[in-house]
């Protein structure tokens, strides 16, 4: 006769049996490896976009200041630099490397378009939104030649600017309305075929020194300005006054007027 005491049978690795239901022959499951602990993952939030870092040239200090401030506003940018004057505007550049450099189209040492060119030879990360009093498909064909990625007209900024300051930043070209409609009706018109334009035939440091001769310096300040010499300046004045055929110095700053080279 079996004993009355006799105990149920230990299978390891059997399946369990129901919580509260163990009959005669339940069994008992033995867990050799328990079940770690739920690893937390913490998930880092992303990283706050940094704000583009935009470099201000106008030589008028209250369009600057209007400039500044609505950028700030409208997309949270920092101005790192501003400045009145072409050549400062570059050294500018170079030291403080922004994002993206918003310049005036006749900006007085050096104009926007040779300072576009310039930024984006040295710093091709750096983009270029330009500005300017008025607007023509050659101005704005001459604009992204050389380097810019918007072309903006002043009235229009308000509308404009921030937006094409963006897409500049993500090295994106912007077009307004008003310049597809000047470059189509340059296209619909059909003008005459010209020559290449004058302007294009001289090289940079001759049209360096076109604007600062029409600007009213000397051949001497002209110099000292460029880091070269004084005879060198009056060979860049023989050759741009042969290229652009033109005769007297007043035909020289007529010429600059009305290529946007200088203000009237």
């Amino acid at each position: 006769m079996k004993s009355s005491t006799e105990q149920p049978t230990t299978i390891v690795g059997s399946e369990p049996s129901q919580p509260g239901c163990r009959g005669r022959n339940a069994t008992e499951l033995h867990v050799q490896n328990p079940v770690p602990d739920i690893v937390s993952i913490t998930v880092k939030p992303p990283e706050a976009k940094k704000p583009l870092r935009v470099l201000l040239a106008d030589d008028h200090e209250m369009l600057r200041l209007g400039t500044a401030t609505f950028l700030k506003l409208e997309i949270g940018c920092e101005i790192c630099a501003e400045s009145a004057d072409g050549r400062e505007a570059l050294k500018l550049a170079e030291s403080t490397r922004p994002d993206v450099a918003v310049i005036d189209l006749g900006l007085p040492g050096l104009n926007g378009l040779d300072l576009t060119s310039q930024i984006r030879r040295l710093l091709p990360d750096t983009e270029v939104v330009i500005l300017s009093g008025d607007i023509n498909a050659d101005m704005t064909q001459r604009a992204l030649a050389a380097g810019a990625k918007a072309f903006i007209l002043k009235v229009d900024a308000i509308a404009h600017l921030a937006e094409s300051v963006q897409m500049a930043g993500e090295h994106r070209y912007y077009l307004t309305p008003r310049a597809h409609e000047s470059m189509h009706f340059e296209k619909a018109s059909k003008p005459k075929r010209r020559k290449m334009g004058a302007t294009q035939q001289l090289t940079p440091r001759e049209r360096e020194a076109l604007q600062l001769l029409a600007e009213g310096k000397s051949n001497k300040e002209v110099a000292n300005v460029l880091h070269i010499s004084v005879k060198t300046v009056e060979t860049h004045r023989a050759t741009v006054m042969r290229k652009l055929q033109l005769a007297r110095l007043s035909d020289l700053v007529r010429y600059a007027i009305r290529n946007k080279i200088i203000h009237a």
